[in-house]
């Protein structure tokens, strides 16, 4: 992500270390023996956590490549609403 604005940078870290907090948990889920139910409803909050994390990261590089130089060009938020429209 070179060339990105340093906070969309920060964005995209600070959803990635939610979700691998997420999924340290669910490794302990597992480790304890717990609910598969809880598990499985643990296991869907990380996949989430991913799948933000990937479109915001395809959002951020979309708009540095639809701008071009002067900055003309949708904005970040109205390109991410439109990738998660796609899931």
């Amino acid at each position: 992500m070179e060339n990105t604005d340093p906070a969309e940078v920060k964005a995209v870290l600070n959803r990635l270390r939610r979700a691998q907090g997420q999924l340290a948990a669910v490794i302990s889920m597992i480790e304890d023996g717990r609910d598969c139910r809880d598990i499985v409803t643990q296991l869907s909050a990380v996949s989430k956590a991913i799948d933000r994390a990937a479109f915001k990261v395809v959002a951020v590089n979309l708009k540095a490549c639809v701008t071009g130089e002067n900055g003309d060009g949708p904005d970040e938020g109205e390109l991410e609403k439109l990738f998660m429209s796609l899931v």
